[in-house]
């Protein structure tokens, strides 16, 4: 079918560049202005992928129980699959239950909900509720491991290596602050995950009648405005270490610090890379799900025109200061033949900044279009003739 290409140029303040296949971008606003008192920083925007800070954001680093996200990320991605559920319960071995570190103390050989271990794991970094989850998912903490090791390679985290669950000290096991920004970044977008990720304080009750208490060791949570996201970690090899991310309106950060001096200093740093992002930065609406994009005929049905909009909303991250010149085109088809469902495409549209192409979005309509029944198009001929 003939397409019709309509262009719509705009002149926006912003500057992006987008996400592709798991990789965040490197850009011109990764500043040297401000720095990190810890061995490595990162902060990327979450909607764009634009890299807004890097500090040794490539060096292969322990990372302690940040580790522990893609622990998150497989337990989350097993219930979304349907293959476990949170109601279900799983039996603490022995071996989970003697895990060093931040734990919750299970009882060895009693049952737990898968609940209640992934929320000890999201809030208090639990490590034996870590392993506990690792052998009922997979037979065993090795096992699973591979698995967190094949998903890394994925999501396009080339530079992590796991040897287990929880982060705790291995050899040869590693991940670098950009790695951790991908994988925090995969998990957010899942209900699931937030259900637990700001909640402060929880208490876990054993089968024995004991209480544990759940506090989140993510202070930002509490103290930072917008933090909803998070995981902390520590080893003496690892230093002090924090993946955190902040929502404010329409942006949303992802930072990460690795090797801070000591546990403060790691909300320090995190706090310090987001004011830094949120007083330079913004982001604005290039595209949005709500604006008719153009109004097309429609053949064999009884409406004769519908119109079609962006199937997604598209924000830009906004440099203040800077202004940039965007440009956004539409190729769209001449008409709709019926039957159509509401989604269906009808065209792309196109987003580049100084020429290349950062994002293509599908074009679709918004209604069902119901072809002619026989009647219906017999009685249209008659009315012809």
């Amino acid at each position: 079918m003939k397409k019709l290409l309509i262009s719509i140029c705009c002149v926006l303040c912003v500057c992006i560049a987008p996400i592709c296949s798991g990789f965040f971008v490197c850009n011109v606003f990764a500043e040297t202005e401000i720095c990190v008192d810890a061995t490595a920083g990162f902060l990327v925007d979450y909607f764009s992928g634009e890299v807004l800070f890097e500090q040794k954001a490539d060096e292969k680093l322990q990372i302690a129980s940040m580790a522990k996200l893609m622990t998150i990320y497989l337990v989350l991605e097993e219930l979304d699959n349907g293959n476990i559920k949170l109601e279900d319960n799983l039996v603490a071995t022995q071996n989970a239950s003697s895990m060093g570190g931040s734990q919750v103390f299970l009882d060895a050989n009693s049952k737990y909900s898968i609940q209640k271990m992934l929320e000890s794991v999201i809030m208090a970094s639990a490590n034996d509720a870590s392993v506990a989850l690792a052998e009922h998912i997979s037979g065993s903490e090795e096992n699973f491991v591979k698995k967190m090791n094949s998903t890394a390679q994925r999501l396009g985290m080339t530079n992590t290596l796991y040897a287990n669950s929880t982060g705790l000290p291995a050899p040869m096991q590693y991940s670098t602050a950009r790695d951790c920004a991908k994988i925090l970044s995969a998990i957010i977008p899942n209900e699931t995950y937030h259900l637990y990720s700001s909640v402060w304080m929880d208490e876990l009750v054993h089968p024995s009648g004991r209480k544990t208490e759940i506090v989140n060791t993510n202070r930002l949570t509490r103290y930072y405005e917008g933090c909803d996201s998070g995981k902390t970690g520590f080893t003496d090899e690892a230093g002090f270490c924090l993946a955190s991310s902040v929502h404010r309106e329409n942006m949303r950060l992802v930072g990460v610090v690795i090797g801070a001096k000591n546990s403060k200093e790691r909300f320090n740093q995190s706090v310090k890379l987001f004011n830094f992002g949120f007083a330079n930065f913004a982001n604005e609406q290039i595209l949005s799900t709500e604006t008719e994009l153009a109004t097309l005929p429609v053949k064999r049905s009884q409406i004769s025109q519908t119109k079609v909009f962006a199937s997604q909303d598209f924000y830009g991250l906004v440099k203040k200061g800077e202004d940039n010149e965007w440009s956004v085109s539409t190729e769209i088809d001449k008409s709709v033949t019926a039957p159509q469902k509401a989604g269906d495409k009808v065209g792309t549209a196109t987003i580049t900044k100084n020429g290349v192409i950062v994002k293509e979005i599908d074009i679709v309509l918004n209604q069902n279009i119901d072809a002619l029944t026989f009647n219906q198009s017999f009685k249209k001929i008659v009315e012809k003739w």
